[in-house]
C-alpha cells in the first residue's frame, strides 16, 4: 500500500521541488497519513494549528515517528542534523519533504543555515523545531535549547507586522491495542538511537495499533522586543505541562 502510494506521488513532488510549487508541501501529509495507516498509528488531535504566520511549531522529540505524526495532520517541513540527509529510507524521504539540514558543529555556517530557515518561515512554510535537540524516552521533557530560537528572531525583521509565531506542541504516545502504555511497551514508542532503525520499525510495524496524541498549545508571539530565553522558557513550560497532563491521562 505505502509503496504503492509512494510511487504515484513521487514523480509529482519531484517536479513540485524542482519547481517550488505549492503542492510540494501538500503531498507530504497525505504521504505521511497512509504512512501512520500502514504503521498502526492512531493519531488524536487536541486544540488547533495557530493560523497566523510566520509560523514555528516547537515540539518535544521521542522517535522518528513524531515526523510522521506531525505530517500528518499539518503541511510541515522540519529541521534535522545533516547527518539526516544521509539515513536509509529516512534520508531519502527528508530531502522529498524539503528539509532544512543544518550543521551544528560548523558555527561558521550558522548565519546561513539560521537565515534559510528564515526565509522559509516568511514564505508562509510551517517550521518544525525539536528544541530539545535530541529524542526523550518519551516520558518527559529534556531541557530546550534557547539558541535553536535564534531563527525566529532572525525572521522577525522580515515578517509582517514583525512578528513570529512561535506554537508549543506536545506529542504523547498513550496506549497500545487500546490499553494504557506501559513500560514494557515503552520502546514502540521511544527511539534513544542506540537500537538499529530496522528492527524498530519492524517492531512497531508488527505491533501496530499505538496511540497517539498530539496537542497544540497557545501561541507564543516573538518580536524585536522579545527576550529569547524568557520566550524558550515560556515555550518549555506550557510543552511541558501538555505532554505532562497527557501521560497522566487528562
Amino acid at each position: 500500500m505505502l509503496s504503492t502510494v509512494t510511487a504515484i506521488l513521487l514523480p509529482i513532488q519531484l517536479v513540485g521541488l524542482r519547481f517550488n510549487l505549492k503542492v510540494r508541501r501538500r503531498l507530504p501529509r497525505l504521504w505521511h497519513r497512509v504512512a501512520c495507516w500502514v504503521l498502526g498509528l492512531r493519531v488524536r488531535v487536541h486544540g488547533t494549528l495557530e493560523a497566523k504566520r510566520p509560523l514555528l511549531l516547537a515540539s518535544n522529540h521521542v522517535s522518528w515517528k513524531d515526523i510522521l505524526v506531525l505530517g500528518s495532520v499539518a503541511d510541515v517541513v522540519y529541521i534535522a542534523k545533516s547527518e539526516v540527509r544521509g539515513w536509509p529510507v529516512f534520508g531519502i524521504l527528508a530531502r522529498l519533504q524539503a528539509t532544512i539540514f543544518v550543521e551544528r558543529d560548523q558555527r561558521r555556517k550558522t548565519g546561513d543555515q539560521v537565515d534559510e530557515i528564515a526565509r522559509r518561515l516568511t514564505a508562509g512554510e510551517i517550521v518544525v523545531l525539536f528544541p530539545e535537540g535530541t529524542t526523550s524516552d518519551g516520558n518527559r521533557l529534556l531541557e530546550i535549547k534557547t539558541s535553536l530560537f535564534g531563527a525566529a528572531a532572525s525572521a522577525v525583521p522580515h515578517a509582517p507586522g514583525g512578528v513570529v509565531h512561535i506554537q508549543p506542541v506536545s506529542i504523547a504516545y498513550t496506549g497500545v491495542h487500546g490499553m494504557a502504555m506501559g513500560r514494557f511497551h515503552r520502546p514502540l514508542a521511544a527511539w534513544p538511537g542506540d537500537i538499529e532503525l530496522l528492527p524498530h520499525l519492524l517492531g512497531v510495524a508488527r505491533e501496530g495499533a499505538v496511540d497517539v496524541d498530539v496537542d497544540f498549545g497557545e501561541r507564543v508571539d516573538y518580536s524585536r522586543s522579545s527576550n529569547r530565553k524568557q520566550v524558550s522558557r515560556t515555550v518549555e513550560a506550557r510543552i511541558r505541562a501538555m505532554l505532562g497532563a497527557r501521560l497522566r491521562g487528562r
